[in-house]
This record gives structure tokens, C-alpha cells and sequence, in this order.
């Protein structure tokens, strides 16, 4: 499961936010919950809220009925370049 999740990322999601220098990687998979970090643009980013939720959690969970829920388990206040501060 955490390929098929991660390949979801890698070919759906990851082009979408790559023109914001973003990029978002499954860190782990357990008790139908997956996680998920954000990195590049999108870490510390003010609207990676709404990206998490209009977008990865959006496809994850019409790909994956399955998954419960999504997590977000970036440290955004380390983001070094964020595209919207």
C-alpha cells in the first residue's frame, strides 16, 4: 500500500505542486492513516492547509477508499522557502 500511495503522489499530486517548488512524500502508512510530509515550497507555505486538504487528501482518499485519513507531519516552521509566507 505505501507504493501505490507514494506512486499517487509521485504522478498525480507532486506535478500539481512542483511549479511551486513542493513536493510531498508519504512518510508512513499504519491503521489505515497515512502520513504525509511537505517539503520545498510547500513547507511553512500559508496555504499548504488547503493544499493538504483540496488536494492530497482529496486524491488520496478517492484513490484508496480505504484510508481513513491523512496527516500532515511537516514541521512547517522549518520551512526555508516558503511560496506563500
Amino acid at each position: 500500500m505505501r507504493q501505490r500511495i507514494q506512486k499517487l503522489l509521485d504522478e498525480k499530486v507532486n506535478p500539481m505542486v512542483s511549479g511551486h517548488g513542493g513536493y510531498i512524500e508519504l512518510v508512513d502508512y499504519a491503521n489505515r492513516i497515512a502520513y504525509v510530509r511537505m517539503s520545498g515550497g510547500c513547507q511553512g507555505c500559508a496555504s499548504a492547509s488547503a493544499t493538504l486538504s483540496d488536494g492530497v487528501e482529496r486524491a488520496i482518499l478517492r484513490a484508496f477508499p480505504r484510508i481513513k485519513e491523512v496527516v500532515d507531519v511537516t514541521d512547517h516552521g522549518a520551512g526555508h522557502n516558503p511560496y506563500y509566507s
